[in-house]
């Protein structure tokens, strides 16, 4: 509320200026200039203000919505592993676990690595370059990397996180719109960068649990 205030205060003050120098008020050019002060000093106060307002509201503000999380049994978990040049989305079974992942366990048809002579990894579910999400419930992703810096971007969620190697970097959002939607990766990570793309199907929560135990069906 308070940068709305600010914006209308500097869009009135800015027709105000407009209509105040127009050229038919002001006919003969003014060659002395501004001979006070004034205006600095109203300069400085603006800045500091402004400055006030961002680092003591807005900045604090944006980072307890970013960095306060929803319980995550209230929400749809997601592991993203990033390599070149793919995504893999890693769910949870019905028992809400993820299985370990190992990187002595990664081979050409389990590149995440998983450990299935884990128990908890008996139901779990990975999908490449594809990642389905219930609508209208928060959804924690997890975002992690195999080798290069990565960058999970989907514009129309307004969400964007690197992912770097050696870190496992949480983010958070809820889609409200059913539909497809695409992730890019918005680092340059290498000669196939152009295609690390992956698709984001929102839908309902039935619809999201009838592909989840197709997924894990097909993996049998």
């Amino acid at each position: 509320y308070l940068m709305f205030i600010l914006f209308i205060g500097w869009g009135i003050y800015f027709v105000w200026v407009l209509i105040r120098f127009r050229a038919s008020a002001n006919p003969r050019a003014n060659y002395t200039g501004v001979t006070s002060h004034t205006s600095s000093y109203l300069e400085i106060a603006i800045a500091a203000i402004e400055a006030v307002l961002l680092i003591g509201f807005a900045i604090p503000a944006w980072a307890n919505r970013v960095n306060e999380f929803p319980p995550e049994d209230e929400s749809t978990v997601v592991h993203m592993i990033a390599r070149q040049f793919e995504w893999h989305a890693h769910y949870p079974g019905a028992d809400g676990r993820f299985g370990r992942r190992d990187l002595s366990h990664i081979t050409p048809t389990n590149v995440v690595g998983l450990d299935r002579s884990d128990p908890a990894a008996a139901d779990d579910v990975v999908s490449i370059n594809r990642m389905n999400l219930p609508i209208d419930k928060p959804a924690i992703l997890y975002l992690s990397t195999q080798d290069v810096i990565h960058s999970l971007g989907i514009a129309e969620m307004r969400v964007k996180q690197d992912a770097i190697p050696g870190m496992e970097i949480p983010m958070w959002f809820i889609p409200t719109r059913a539909g497809d939607y695409q992730i890019n990766c918005s680092q340059l990570c290498g000669l196939g960068h152009y295609r690390m793309k992956a698709e984001v199907t929102i839908q309902t929560q039935a619809e999201f649990d009838a592909w989840l135990a197709e997924e894990l069906a097909l993996s049998q």
